[in-house]
C-alpha cells in the first residue's frame, strides 16, 4: 500500500523544474570570444551535396510508399 501515491508525479514534476532552471546556464556556457572556426573560403560554400539529396530522395520514398498505401 502506498503512502504517498502521488510521489512518482511529484517526483517527475521537480525533475522537470530543476532541469528547466539549469537550462539557461548551458546557454551562457557559449564563449562569445569564439569565432567558431577558420571561415570558408568563399561566402557561398555551403555543404549540401550528400546529407541533403539523401533527406530529398527518403522523403520521397516515404511519400510514394503512403501514396501506394493510400490507393490500396
Amino acid at each position: 500500500m502506498h503512502l504517498l501515491p502521488h510521489t512518482s508525479h511529484l517526483l517527475r514534476r521537480a525533475l522537470l523544474l530543476v532541469g528547466l532552471a539549469l537550462l539557461p546556464g548551458l546557454a551562457l556556457a557559449q564563449n562569445p570570444d569564439d569565432e567558431g572556426g577558420p571561415a570558408p573560403a568563399s561566402p557561398t560554400a555551403v555543404p549540401i551535396d550528400g546529407g541533403a539529396s539523401l533527406l530529398l530522395a527518403a522523403g520521397v520514398g516515404l511519400g510514394m510508399a503512403r501514396l501506394k498505401k493510400r490507393r490500396a
